[in-house]
This record gives C-alpha cells, sequence and structure tokens, in this order.
C-alpha cells in the first residue's frame, strides 16, 4: 500500500502501521491528512475488521463528522463479524444517534447474527429512539 501526502510517498507492510501512520499524522499537528487517513481505512473491506473499527475510534477523536461514514460501514457490512458490527453501532451512538438507529436496526433484523448480538442491537436502538 502506498500512501502519498505533499509529494511524498509512503509504503506501508501491513494494515497496523497504516493505522499507526494516521495515528502520527493526527497528533503530529496535520489532522485533516490524519482523518483522511483514518477514513480511508476504516471503510476498506479490506483490512482487518479489528484495524477498521480501531480506525473509526481514531476519526472519531478528530472529526465526528467523518467518523459517522467510517462507523456505519462497519456496523452494516455482513462481512465483518457480529461483535465489531455491534461496537460499531456503540460507536456511531456516540457521535449521531440518527445513524445508530439505523445501524443498531441493521444489525437487529440480520438473521445471520446471532440471538444475543441481534437482542443486544435491539436494547442499543431503544436507547438511542
Amino acid at each position: 500500500m502506498v500512501i502519498a501526502e505533499k509529494g511524498k510517498a509512503a509504503m506501508f507492510e501491513d494494515d497496523d502501521d497504516r493505522l499507526e501512520s494516521a495515528r502520527m499524522l493526527a497528533e503530529g499537528g496535520n489532522r485533516s491528512a490524519g482523518a483522511e487517513a483514518y477514513r480511508s481505512i476504516a471503510v476498506d473491506g479490506g483490512v482487518g475488521e479489528d484495524v477498521r473499527l480501531e480506525a473509526a475510534r481514531g476519526l472519531a477523536e478528530v472529526d465526528d463528522r467523518a467518523a459517522v461514514e467510517a462507523y456505519q460501514s462497519i456496523a452494516v457490512d455482513s462481512g465483518v463479524g457480529e461483535d465489531v458490527r455491534l461496537e460499531a453501532a456503540r460507536g456511531l451512538a456516540e457521535v449521531d444517534d440518527r445513524a445508530a438507529v439505523e445501524a443498531y436496526r441493521t444489525i437487529a433484523v440480520d438473521s445471520g447474527v446471532s440471538e444475543d448480538v441481534r437482542l443486544e442491537a435491539a436494547r442499543g436502538l431503544a436507547e438511542v429512539s
């Protein structure tokens, strides 16, 4: 993976390196570049789900509005583990109740999700509705 910033290209060995680079950008004073790096990781379906969730959390610390898209992309992705989807919906509830309603509802009616997780999603839905 190559990411360019102001004419500089950076090669990353793995997703954790991308995440660390996003963190360094955000904490190093370039919040907008850090936010974009976090966002690109969080919405990338080819990245490990735990790394995607961590990127969404990092993005929420930098830009709440941008975190909505990131959390939503994880919460409604049926290819992501159900516990990670639920955690993304919870993170979403911290930044946008309306978007959290959609995410919780999606999980609660997903027959591919365990009964326990569907029940937790229904509880989350009741809390944000």
